[in-house]
Parts: C-alpha cells; structure tokens; sequence
C-alpha cells in the first residue's frame, strides 16, 4: 500500500499539470522509502524475524536504525522538514489550487490528504510496535554492523537535506533545470 499510495500522489501531481512535483516527490520518495526498506533489513536482521508483534523495545539497543527509520517515518508522513514535507506540500498545494476552477480536484485533494494520514498512521504504528515498549521476541539483540548503518545514515541525511535543499535554492525546478548558454 505505501509505494502505490505515493505513486497515487504522483500520478494527482501529473493530472494537474504539475509534472515537476510528481518528479520532485519520485525522488524524496526514492530516499525515505529506499531509508525505511533498509532500516526494516536492518531490524529483521537482528531479531531474525519479520513479524513485528515479536519485536518491541529496540529503541535503545538499535539507536541508528531506531533513529533512521523515524526519519523516513518522518518523511513518508510529511513533516516539515523532512523531504516529504515539501514533495507532498507541492503536490497537494498544486491540487487544491486547481479545485479553484474544478470542485473534481477539491475531491481528489480530499482524498490526497486522507492518504496522506494513513500513511502517516501505519508509519508510526511501524515504527512504535518496533522501537518502544518491551521486546516480545527472543534472542540477544544488537545494532547492526557500519556495513549495514552507514547507508541509513546517509539516507537519512538525504532525507533529511533533499526537501529543505529545494526549498532552499527556490523549489526543485531551479535544482534541474538550466538556462543554454547563447
């Protein structure tokens, strides 16, 4: 549900002519999604299991993955000022202008944002089922090794980085597109 959701809001960003937002929420999207399929190998990898009603409590014994995977969980949810933020900002700021003229993409809006906190919802029940409480599983836990955490570290910065970054240098259009020279 969660990439077809995303690629739903690319496809709403397509259909109101905003083709540089659908693009621009392709490539947050590829760093949180890409940041929280690894933080969730890096998990299954130390509780040897991917059922999370055995897991619970890794927060303190995992903290790079703990913290990495709430970034992306950040970032999928759309909270400032992580790159979800500003990817989905854009497409449903652009949807909701177009209901001006058409009450059919008010409804879509609509829907845009109640995907949206769905999204939101089943993250943070990931991530909370994972992270806090008491461990249900068995075994002796352990953070993964550099091999595994440095690539959530740098995808979490690029998670981080990637909306403020457009943002910054006046929207994601000015980070790809250049004048020729005459």
């Amino acid at each position: 549900y969660s990439t077809v959701s995303q690629l739903g809001l690319m496809m709403l960003a397509i259909g109101t002519g905003n083709t540089l937002g659908a693009v621009f929420h392709l490539m947050t999207h590829a760093f949180f999604k890409a940041l929280l399929f690894l933080c969730a190998g890096s998990v299954i990898h130390a509780v040897h299991t991917n059922d999370m009603r055995e897991m619970g409590g890794l927060r303190k014994v995992m903290p790079i993955t703990s913290w990495t995977m709430l970034f992306g969980s950040l970032a999928l949810a759309g909270i400032i000022p992580f790159s979800g933020f500003f990817s989905k900002g854009e497409i449903l700021s652009a949807t909701f202008e177009a209901g001006a003229e058409d009450p059919v993409y008010l409804a879509l809006w609509g829907l845009g944002v109640a995907t949206s906190f769905l999204t939101a919802f089943y993250a943070f029940r990931m991530w909370f089922m994972t992270f806090r409480g008491d461990y249900r599983g068995h075994g002796h836990l352990h953070e993964s090794p550099w091999v595994m955490t440095v690539p959530l570290l740098v995808l979490g910065a690029f998670t981080l980085i990637s909306g403020l970054s457009a943002y910054a240098m006046g929207g994601f259009g000015n980070l790809i597109f250049f004048e020729s020279p005459r």
